[in-house]
C-alpha cells in the first residue's frame, strides 16, 4: 500500500508535462517512472503542491482568442448595410450636402458603438452563465476526495473516472477493471475504445463504461488533442423561430428593393440629379432594412435566458428558449424530477434461507458510498450495523452499467477469529428481472420474486434484486430490496399547469411497469403506461398503431437509453415538437435528438454537454417556467415582426407615392435616417415589455402575421396623406415645413403602432412595461423638440407639434378599431382568446 502521505515534487526541479513533447513521452513509460517524474503517487498532491503548480502551468484550459476589442468595434463598419450607410455618407459629402454628412456620419459611429457595447454586454452576461456549468473534477487532495473544477488540476492530481464523466484532462489510468472511452467528439470513431490500467485517456473524452481512477499527465494546451480536445457544443443551428424571422427580413429587403428602384427609375426619367436620387435611395434603403433584428433579437434572448438564471436553469443555446415556445409533448424523467430522489430502503423480500440483514449485507457490498449515488446510499444507510462490513473486503468493483443494469463487486471474507482469507466470491445488485437472468436458482424463485416485485411497485417501491456466488461461483438470488421514492410535492400541479398551457408530459423511467404506473397515478399522470420493451427493435420504422400507442401513453417504463431516443424520434415524426430530460451519458443522443434537451439536476458531464438547457435543481416546474418565458419571448417578437413590417410599409408606400404623384420629396435624407435610428433605438425596450402568452403551443401564422401587419402599413399612408392634404392645401404650410411636419407624423404615428401590435385585443387589454412607455415617449420627445426647434431642419413650432400629435393619436384610436376587426376576419379563435391569456412579468 502506497504512503498515505501525498507526493510532493522534488524542490527546484520542474514537474513534467509543461510541454506537449513531454507529454507525449508520459503516454508510455511505466506508471512507476510517470508517478516519479511528475512527483505524486496513487494518493495524489497537497493542495499547497497543486497552488504551485496552477501558478506554475496555468489553469487547466484551452486559451480562448478573444477578438481584438477595436478590431470588433471597426467590424460595425463592415457590411452591407453599413456600406450603404456609409456610401450615403460619401454621396453627402460630394454633393455638398455638409449636415447631412455630418449627421449622418455621427449617426453611423453611434450605431457601432450602440451595437458593440450591446453585443459585449450580451456576450459577458452568456458567459457569466455558461460559467455556471463547468466541469468539475473528483481530484485527491492531501489524501481527501474533494470536487473543484476541472481547470484547477495540475500534472500530478489523482482523478476518479466514473461513467457519464467528461474526462477532464490527459490521464495514465491506474489499476482496476477496464473501462470504456468515448472518443468519437475528438476523432470521429463512432465505436467506444475499451481502455485498461496503465492506458492514456485523452481530455474531452467520455467514459461509457466502468470507473477507475487516473493520474493526470498534461493538462490545458499540453493534453494530446491540444485545443481541438475541448467538446464542441456543436456548430451553429438556426432555429424555427429565427428562421421565420429572417424570412420576414428578407421579405422586407425585396419589398425596399422593388420601392426603392421605382423612385430612382422615376427620377431619372424625371431628370433629378443622379447622386441626390442616389443618397435619398440609398438612406431610404437604410430605414426600409430591419437593422435593429438582429440586436432585438440577441437582447430579448439574452434576458430570458437570465431570468431562467435567477430560478436555477442554465441555458447553453439561446435558441432552446424559443424552441419551448413550441414544445408540445415534455418526455421527462421520474426520479428526480417527478420525484423526490430522496430513497429509503423499506423491509426486503428474502429467499428460502436468506435473512434480511444478509440481503443489505450483500446488497451494500454491491455499493459504494464516494460515488454518491442516492441507490447505494439508501442501501448502505439501511445497514443496521455500521460495521456490519468491516469483516469483508471488496477487491474488484463494476459500476452501474445502464445496458447490463446493474452493479458487480469481487469480495473477499476474513476467516472469523483466524485472520485468514477465505475464498472470493462475487455480489450483484440491479434489475429484479436482470438478477434472475443471471441466477440459477431463478426457476424456483421466480415466482415469488415476481409477487414481491408486484407487490412492492403497488406499495409504490422500486425494486431492486440481490444475486451472490456460492462456492462453485453460480449466483443465488438472495432477495429483492424495496425502494421508496415519494413524489414530489408540487408534481402534481406542475403538470396539471402544463397541461392548461397544451404540453403533454409523458414519464419515461427504467423501473418496473407497476411502479412505473403507480407513480404516474401518485402525480395525476395517468395509468396508460408502456412498457418499452414491447416497441421491438428500435431503429425500426413502427407501425401506424404503435406510434399512435406511443402518441397516446402516459408513460413508457423499463426503458433503456436507446428508447428514448426511439420514443422522441417517433413524437417527432408524429408532428410533435419534443422536450426531452436525462442526467445519464447514454441519454446524450436523445437530449440532442429532442427539439428541446433538459439535462436535469445532477446529470452527467455528458448529458449537460448534449442539453440546451441544464437545471441546477430538481423537478419540473423550472422547466414550466422555462416554457412560460419561451412563449413570452415569442409574443414579443411576434410583436416586432408586425411592426417592423407596418413600419416599413407606411414608409415606403408615403415617400414612393409622394413623390410618383407630386414630384415632391416628403422627407429628408436626414430625416429618414433620424427616424430610423430613433425608432430602433427606443424599439429594443420590446425586450423587457409585458406580454400574455397563449395557453397552447405557439408556431408562426404568417397569414396573421403580414395580414395584420399589412393592414396597419395601409392604414399609415392614408393617415399621412391626409396630414400632407391638409398642410399642403388648406393649410398652406411651405414645402420645407411641411417636411418638418411630416417627419414628426411618421415618428410618432411609428411608434405608436408598437402599442398596436404589441395586443391582440385592444391596445390598452394589457399595460406596456415602463421601460417601453419611457423609451417610446423619451424618443418622441426627442423627435419633436428636434422638429419644433429645426435641428437639421426647417422649424415647425409648438402649436404644429401639438396638432401632428392630436392627429397621430386619433389615427391610432381608429388603427386599433381596423386591427381588431382585422383580427376577427384572419384568426376568429385568436380573436376571441385575446382577452383570455396569461399575463407575466
Amino acid at each position: 500500500m502506497a504512503s498515505k502521505k501525498p507526493a510532493a515534487a522534488n524542490p527546484g526541479r520542474p514537474v513534467p508535462g509543461s510541454d506537449a513533447a513531454t507529454a507525449e513521452s508520459l503516454k508510455t513509460l511505466p506508471m512507476q517512472e510517470v508517478q516519479h517524474q511528475l512527483g505524486t503517487s496513487p494518493d495524489g498532491l497537497g493542495q499547497v503542491e497543486a497552488a504551485k503548480r496552477l501558478i506554475q502551468y496555468g489553469p487547466n484550459e484551452i486559451a480562448e482568442h478573444h477578438a481584438n476589442a477595436l478590431l470588433k468595434f471597426l467590424s460595425y463598419f463592415w457590411g452591407p448595410i453599413p456600406w450603404m450607410i456609409e456610401a450615403a455618407v460619401i454621396l453627402s459629402a460630394v454633393v455638398g450636402h455638409w449636415p447631412d454628412f455630418f449627421i449622418i456620419l455621427v449617426l453611423l459611429l453611434a450605431n457601432a458603438l450602440v451595437g458593440w457595447s450591446e453585443e459585449r454586454q450580451a456576450g459577458n452576461a452568456i458567459e457569466a452563465l455558461r460559467a455556471k456549468l463547468a466541469v468539475t473534477a473528483r481530484v485527491r487532495r492531501d489524501g481527501t476526495w474533494i470536487t473543484p473544477a476541472a481547470r484547477e488540476l495540475v500534472p500530478g492530481d489523482v482523478i476518479r473516472l466514473r461513467l457519464g464523466d467528461i474526462i477532464p484532462a490527459d490521464a495514465r489510468l491506474f489499476a482496476g477493471d477496464e473501462i470504456e472511452v468515448d472518443q468519437s467528439a475528438l476523432t470521429g470513431e463512432s465505436l467506444p475504445l475499451t481502455c485498461a490500467p496503465g492506458d492514456p485517456v485523452y481530455s474531452g473524452s467520455i467514459v461509457r463504461r466502468g470507473e477507475i481512477d487516473g493520474l493526470v499527465y498534461a493538462t490545458g494546451a499540453n493534453t494530446y488533442f491540444g485545443a481541438t480536445a475541448e467538446l464542441v457544443q456543436g456548430a451553429h443551428t438556426v432555429s424555427h423561430f429565427q428562421k421565420a424571422v429572417l424570412k420576414i427580413g428578407n421579405y422586407l429587403i425585396i419589398l425596399a428593393a422593388v420601392f426603392v428602384a421605382v423612385i430612382v427609375l422615376v427620377s431619372l426619367l424625371r431628370h433629378d440629379p443622379l447622386l441626390t436620387t442616389l443618397q435619398f435611395a440609398l438612406v431610404l434603403t437604410i430605414a426600409a432594412i430591419p437593422v435593429a433584428m438582429p440586436t432585438v433579437l440577441s437582447v430579448t434572448m439574452a434576458v430570458g435566458a437570465r431570468i431562467l438564471a435567477t430560478k436555477q436553469a442554465v441555458v447553453s443555446r439561446l435558441v432552446a428558449i424559443e424552441e419551448l415556445a413550441g414544445v408540445d409533448v415534455l418526455c421527462s424523467d421520474k426520479t428526480g424530477t417527478l420525484t423526490q430522489n430522496s430513497l429509503t430502503l423499506g423491509d426486503p423480500f428474502c429467499a428460502d434461507g436468506v435473512t434480511a440483514a444478509e440481503v443489505i449485507i450483500a446488497g451494500a457490498l454491491a455499493s459504494r458510498a464516494d460515488n454518491d449515488d442516492p441507490i447505494d446510499l439508501a442501501i448502505l444507510g439501511g445497514l443496521s450495523d455500521p460495521d456490519a462490513l468491516h469483516g469483508y473486503t471488496v477487491t474488484g468493483y463494476q459500476p452501474f452499467d445502464p445496458v447490463s443494469k446493474r452493479t458487480e463487486a469481487t469480495v473477499t471474507e476474513k476467516g472469523a477469529g483466524t485472520g485468514t482469507e477465505q475464498p472470493t466470491f462475487k455480489v450483484s445488485k440491479g434489475a429484479p428481472q436482470v438478477m434472475l437472468a443471471l441466477a440459477t436458482d431463478a426457476s424456483a424463485v421466480k415466482s415469488a420474486v415476481d409477487a414481491a416485485v408486484n407487490d412492492f411497485a403497488t406499495r409504490g417501491y422500486r425494486s431492486l434484486g440481490v444475486a451472490r456466488t456460492g462456492p462453485t461461483g453460480d449466483w443465488r438470488f438472495l432477495g429483492v430490496l424495496p425502494l421508496f421514492d415519494p413524489p414530489r410535492e408540487d408534481a402534481a400541479a406542475t403538470i396539471t399547469t402544463a397541461r392548461e398551457m397544451g404540453v403533454e408530459v409523458k414519464m419515461v423511467t427504467g423501473d418496473a411497469l407497476a411502479i412505473a404506473r403507480e407513480t404516474a397515478v401518485k402525480v395525476g399522470l395517468g395509468a396508460n403506461i408502456l412498457d418499452a420493451a414491447g416497441l421491438g427493435e428500435v431503429q425500426k420504422t413502427e407501425s401506424a398503431t404503435t406510434a399512435e400507442s406511443i402518441e397516446r401513453a402516459d408513460g413508457f417504463a423499463q426503458v433503456f437509453p436507446e428508447h428514448k431516443y426511439h420514443i422522441v424520434e417517433v413524437l417527432q415524426q408524429r408532428g410533435h415538437i419534443v422536450g426531452m430530460t436525462g442526467d445519464g451519458v447514454n441519454d446524450a443522443p436523445a437530449l440532442k435528438k429532442a427539439d428541446c434537451g433538459i439535462a436535469v439536476s445532477g446529470a452527467t458531464d455528458a448529458a449537460r454537454a448534449a442539453a440546451a438547457i441544464v437545471l441546477l435543481t430538481p423537478g419540473l416546474s423550472v422547466i414550466i417556467d422555462a416554457i412560460k418565458i419561451s412563449r413570452r419571448i415569442f409574443q414579443r417578437m411576434n410583436s416586432y415582426a408586425m411592426y417592423r413590417i407596418a413600419e416599413t410599409l407606411r414608409v415606403l408606400l408615403f415617400v414612393t407615392l409622394t413623390i410618383l404623384v407630386f414630384n415632391f420629396y416628403p422627407v429628408t435624407a436626414i430625416m429618414i435616417v433620424m427616424l430610423a435610428l430613433l425608432n430602433d433605438g427606443a424599439i429594443l425596450s420590446i425586450a423587457y415589455d409585458n406580454v400574455r402568452y397563449r395557453s397552447q403551443p405557439e408556431a408562426w401564422n404568417m397569414r396573421v402575421v403580414l395580414g395584420i401587419a399589412t393592414v396597419l402599413g395601409v392604414l399609415g399612408p392614408i393617415a399621412a396623406f391626409g396630414l400632407f392634404y391638409l398642410g399642403d392645401r388648406v393649410f398652406g404650410i411651405g414645402r420645407p415645413q411641411l417636411q418638418t411636419m411630416m417627419y414628426l407624423m411618421l415618428s410618432v404615428a411609428g411608434h405608436l403602432t408598437i402599442f398596436l401590435t404589441r395586443t391582440r385585443g385592444p391596445f390598452w387589454s394589457i399595460r406596456p412595461a415602463r421601460i417601453l412607455l419611457f423609451a417610446v415617449l423619451g424618443t418622441q420627445v426627442i423627435a419633436t423638440l428636434i422638429a419644433v426647434f429645426g435641428l437639421f431642419m426647417t422649424q415647425l413650432g409648438w402649436g404644429w407639434a401639438a396638432f401632428v400629435w392630436g392627429y397621430a393619436i386619433l389615427w391610432a384610436l381608429l388603427s386599433d378599431r381596423v386591427k381588431l376587426l382585422a383580427y376577427k376576419v384572419l384568426d376568429p379563435a385568436v380573436a376571441l382568446a385575446a382577452g383570455g391569456g396569461h399575463k407575466i412579468r
